[in-house]
């Protein structure tokens, strides 16, 4: 290639991201404009979010190769951290089976213990049977001690509690806790799972995945389960929607600027979250870019190009991906915690892996595997087109089957709209990986 084109493609690329990012600003304050800003910081806001995931799930994938199927564990993981941090204490809930909950952990942690010790300091066939005594009693002890304390605490007050309670802490607190949660939970699935094939870490993270939202559904105890948390605290500064418009400065503002009070109150929210968010992203890409730029960066790239000469250089490349895993689920989990400040609820039931493990994925692959930068385009313009879809799918769908005459055929069709969603991310999915392989915004 001459050096007039290498110089017009160096200048295109760096073109490349405004561009898109100027597109999906567009995109934003078209919505604004047709559906009102109430939609459209709404999407701006939960597209924030999913450009943390989609972060977090890139550190894994795109600097390192791992594939991560279970972000959806680690979202939820992350949720958990508001509900035990921020809401307040149920009283009379830990006096009545606090201690036991703790006490029964540390029974179960003596028996895993026990187990560990025995195993690495005997020899034989009374290996496995020592092994096997100790979890079995370690079990029916820990199920002794622990099932009168569940009990006794979802009976106070059922209807509204029925759980511990959290600690009365500041939301904002629960945001690094959410992130050590699922950091905690990626180490022990890291340790047992990243020294064998890349497919067994797939299956172990799905696994964990739909092991922690089976917990979060089933220990009322811990969240209320199905019952659902609500009220959970906001993060400071954001105010309460009823307290803006019981304050008279500020009703008296709205009217003087000609915007109605409530409709105020509600874009004032809203835009006090995507403060935070925004800040936090930046905080994020700093960091990410500046690890990525430095030699922890170009080693993590050159593991995951090419394990076998990573490993002949002698570099740990378990160790190396522990740490890699380890962090993007911190990331993951972080987005977690700061989305369910943002719901303020906690509801287990609407975890599931479409949206939260395939969503984040294709938002990766179409914003650019390795690229920081192409996660968060990716994050955002991903999300937009998913609530799109869905507004746009009956009007779509009507459109297509219009032609047809009346019957089955067009029955079925226009019942097939609640699926559009599927059907455009698969399109989008399919287009980007044929005219740009490497994504929107691809790794430098």
């Amino acid at each position: 290639m001459s050096t007039a084109r290498q110089a017009d493609a160096a200048a295109g690329g760096r073109l490349r991201a405004p561009l898109f990012f100027a597109l999906m600003a567009g995109l934003i304050v078209l919505e604004g404009m047709t559906s009102g800003w109430n939609s459209a910081l709404g999407i701006l806001n939960m597209g924030l979010l999913s450009a943390i995931m989609a972060l977090g799930v890139n550190m894994q994938w795109g600097y390192a190769g791992l594939f991560n199927a279970g972000a959806m564990g680690f979202v939820a993981l992350g949720g958990l951290a508001p509900v035990l941090i921020s809401m307040p204490p149920t009283p009379g809930a830990f006096k009545a089976g606090g201690f036991g909950i703790l006490a029964a952990f540390a029974v179960a942690a003596i028996a895993v213990l026990g187990a560990v010790w025995l195993y690495r300091n005997l020899r034989g066939k009374i290996r496995g049977l020592a092994v096997t005594g100790v979890l079995i009693a370690g079990f029916f002890t820990f199920r002794w001690v622990f099932d009168p304390s569940v009990d006794a605490i979802e009976a106070i007050n059922p209807s509204a509690a029925g759980n511990l309670g959290g600690l009365g802490l500041p939301t904002l607190v629960s945001w690094p806790v959410g992130a050590l949660l699922a950091a905690g939970a990626a180490w022990l699935v890291g340790k047992i799972a990243l020294g064998l094939r890349s497919d067994y870490l797939a299956i172990a993270t799905l696994g964990i995945a739909e092991i922690v939202v089976a917990v979060l559904k089933n220990e009322q105890w811990l969240d209320r389960g199905v019952l659902n948390v609500n009220g959970i605290p906001r993060p400071w500064p954001v105010p309460y929607e009823i307290d803006l418009q019981n304050s008279h400065a500020f009703v008296t503002k709205m009217q003087a600027w000609g915007i109605d009070p409530t409709l105020g109150s509600t874009i004032t929210v809203k835009l006090a979250f995507l403060l935070l968010f925004v800040i936090v992203i930046f905080a994020l890409i700093w960091l990410s870019e500046m690890s990525l730029r430095s030699p922890w960066g170009r080693m993590m790239r050159a593991i995951r190009d090419n394990e076998v000469s990573a490993a002949a250089m002698g570099k740990n490349v378990t160790r190396r991906h522990l740490q890699i895993f380890v962090l993007g689920s911190a990331v993951i989990g972080l987005a977690g915690a700061m989305m369910i400040s943002l719901d303020g609820q906690m509801t287990p039931s609407s975890y599931n892996p479409l949206r939260y493990t395939f969503i984040v994925l294709v938002m990766v692959i179409v914003g650019g595997s390795g690229s920081n930068w192409g996660s968060i385009l990716g994050g955002v313009l991903i999300w937009y087109v998913w609530v799109k879809a869905g507004d746009w799918g009956p009007d779509m769908m009507a459109l297509l089957a219009s032609p047809f005459p009346a019957g089955p055929f067009k029955e079925h069709m226009i019942d097939f709209a609640a699926h559009m969603r599927m059907l455009v991310m698969g399109i989008i999915l399919l287009g980007v990986l044929r005219f740009s392989p490497r994504g929107l915004l691809p790794e430098k």
